[in-house]
């Protein structure tokens, strides 16, 4: 059995102001004001997911510094960035990814539209987007048996606002 906490990375500055830097869009970091909202998100993802074993990032800077803030709010998580949940990674790649892992909770930081590509994929089997995720917005999938395509359970998927009002 795997509870699976998928984020989707916090605000990061806009792409268009960013692209005026000359600087590759995978160095994209995220804004003051994101940072202190992730800050407050993940107080809240504490108050109703109270431990995790394993934190995933992509690679790219804005999912890394928002792994990095969960990171603090948690203390001392095990951490580590992955292809798998880069933009440019399909949902089986990030299962294949997922399946050679041995823990009871992994919280992954991804981007839009992968991320809910990868729920899409792990609740029913196809890749036909379903839902999607605001910046710092989170849900927990469980998997009761099997880690694989459609096998996952939707136990919640809550926006940012409602993540922080859980950490008030």
């Amino acid at each position: 059995m795997m509870k699976l906490l998928l984020i989707r990375h916090a605000i990061a500055e806009e792409r268009e102001d960013f692209g005026k830097t000359g600087k590759d869009d995978r160095l994209r970091p995220l804004t003051d004001e994101g940072r202190k909202k992730m800050k407050q998100v993940a107080r809240g993802l504490q108050e109703i997911v109270p431990e995790i074993d394993l934190l995933a990032t992509s690679p790219l800077t804005r999912a890394a510094q928002t792994g990095a803030i969960v990171d603090t709010v948690y203390g001392g998580l095990k951490e580590v960035e992955i292809d798998e949940l880069s933009p440019e990674s399909t949902p089986n790649d990030f299962l294949r990814w997922l399946r050679k892992q041995k823990v009871g909770c992994l919280a992954a930081v991804g981007h839009e539209p992968s991320i809910s590509l990868i729920l899409s994929w792990l609740l029913t089997g196809s890749e036909r987007r379903i839902f999607s995720f605001r910046k710092g917005g989170a849900c927990l999938l469980d998997f009761p048996d099997e880690v694989g395509a459609g096998t996952a359970t939707l136990v919640w998927a809550l926006t940012p606002a409602q993540l922080r009002e859980l950490a008030d």
